[in-house]
């Protein structure tokens, strides 16, 4: 089963960066968080399991989604 990726909505320097969990930069960066969300949920409904994680302006976790089939009954 393939990995899920997980990207990531965050503010810094005044600006909204969208950064694939792990990634040392950003896949890009945006002057208001509505077009970062937008650009990464279009990124992460592409991968065959994606997750975005959006996060206020303080880093706190906002809201998070996932795409792509879940194993169903979960292991464990």
């Amino acid at each position: 089963m393939p990995k899920r990726e997980t990207y990531h909505v965050t503010h810094s320097d005044d600006r909204w960066k969208v950064q694939k969990e792990g990634a040392q930069r950003s896949a890009k960066t945006f002057e208001n968080k509505d077009k970062a969300v937008d650009f990464g949920r279009n990124v992460a409904k592409h991968q065959p399991l994606g997750q975005l994680i959006i996060h206020k302006k303080d880093g706190r976790i906002q809201t998070e989604y996932t795409y792509g089939k879940d194993p169903f009954p979960p292991k464990g």
